[in-house]
């Protein structure tokens, strides 16, 4: 199974789905069954407070979520780090492309930056 941006999606409103989320996941996957995760992330350091409203997630966090639901982390990549995201907008993640969320405002630099840093973590369900 794949998930490429939808982690930020299960913790947003207050009303946190992101552990039965991962839970549900593990269940519907064999022994063995892989899970794959693209996500918008979060420095380390940063309030964990702004995975519920910027997009973006500590990759520590979606380790422990899937490690609680019985998944094992088996790789990472860095494929798709950004650098250049400073991750430290007023809207968010959609500030960047594709969505550029202030249109034309800021524009140019935000197309400079290119689209968001982002973790890619490969997990596991153990085969016991």
């Amino acid at each position: 199974m794949l998930t490429f941006r939808n982690v930020h999606n299960w913790r947003f409103g207050g009303a946190d789905n992101t552990a039965e989320a991962f839970r549900q996941i593990h269940a519907m996957l064999k022994p063995g069954g892989v899970l794959g995760v693209v996500e918008h992330r979060l420095n380390e350091d940063a309030d964990s407070a702004r995975e519920e409203s910027s997009g973006y997630m500590k990759e520590s966090s979606i380790i422990a979520f899937a490690e609680a639901a019985g998944f094992r982390l088996a790789e990472k990549s860095e494929i798709n780090a950004n650098p250049r995201d400073t991750k430290d907008y007023e809207k968010g993640v959609w500030t960047l492309p594709p969505t550029l969320r202030d249109g034309d405002k800021n524009r140019d630099a935000y197309l400079a930056i290119g689209e968001s840093d982002r973790m890619t973590l490969k997990f596991v369900k153990p085969a016991s």
